[in-house]
């Protein structure tokens, strides 16, 4: 009759235990679920373009958590706006992901100017964007290179290949208009100081070819014209043509020359 109550109690005891194991676990499950947000998704809000307060705010709004993993720099956005996100707006999520962020730079990054010079206009286009730069204005002057870069301008001054300045800085080009189908007479460069030369074909659209100095020039720009290439009128009085964008050579001396009378 002992040993019948004890093992009843044993039993009993034993099924107790298992109920209160069972109910245990049960509401450890709930209270996991309930924890982590078990089968509960949102889709991800877009913050490009936000602070980061906003969009803080607006991602933990949706049960989300937010981390600042990089920055980059946009001239288009905002200081210190949000740039990228991941997850992409408008994934659906399990609430509680973290979503990563990069952030707009304050102060751009500074790089070198790319080596341009000699470029065909479609090829220094693209370069300007690879590198992060916007182009500015094209100007023309007479060059036979057609579309051929002569010059770099940033903030409107010639500009070295190897210069730092801010990602994003507008960069101005100077082309080769090329050889024009038109033609002019020759102009008359004799007895001309090389720089005043200079002004004399640049109206002309002419544009300087070869300066070769006599051997006791030390300053061209001051030395005086006494021969050019092609000359303005030929051996036999014919006034010659030149297009523009096409070159004159010219000679130079240190004293100004004296026009022959070849009338004699």
């Amino acid at each position: 009759m002992f040993k019948f109550i004890t093992h009843r109690s044993f039993l009993a005891n034993l099924l107790a235990v298992v109920v209160i194991s069972l109910v245990l676990l049960l509401v450890f499950i709930v209270a996991l679920r309930s924890f982590t947000h078990h089968n509960q998704s949102v889709k991800v809000p877009s913050v490009k373009g936000m602070d980061l307060e906003a969009a803080t705010r607006t991602l933990k709004s949706f049960g989300l958590e937010v981390s600042v993993e990089d920055s980059a720099y946009r001239d288009n956005l905002p200081k210190l706006s949000i740039v990228w996100q991941s997850p992409d707006a408008g994934d659906e999520v399990k609430v509680g992901r973290t979503v990563y962020l990069t952030i707009n730079r304050a102060i751009p990054p500074v790089i070198e100017l790319p080596n341009l010079l000699g470029l065909q206009f479609k090829f220094a286009e693209s370069s300007l964007a690879g590198y992060g730069l916007k182009l500015g204005d094209t100007t023309y002057k007479p060059d036979f290179a057609r579309n051929t870069v002569l010059d770099v301008l940033v903030n409107g001054q010639s500009t070295k290949a190897g210069t730092k300045i801010p990602l994003g800085t507008v960069v101005s080009l100077v082309l080769g208009q090329g050889v024009a189908q038109t033609e002019i007479p020759v102009p008359d460069l004799f007895g001309m100081r090389l720089a005043d030369a200079r002004i004399v074909m640049e109206a002309n659209g002419v544009v300087m070819g070869s300066v070769v100095p006599d051997a006791d020039v030390t300053d061209t720009a001051a030395a005086f014209i006494y021969r050019q290439n092609p000359p303005p009128v030929s051996a036999d009085g014919i006034i010659n043509l030149i297009h523009s964008g096409q070159t004159i050579d010219v000679y130079v001396g240190k004293q100004l020359p004296v026009r022959q009378d070849t009338t004699k």
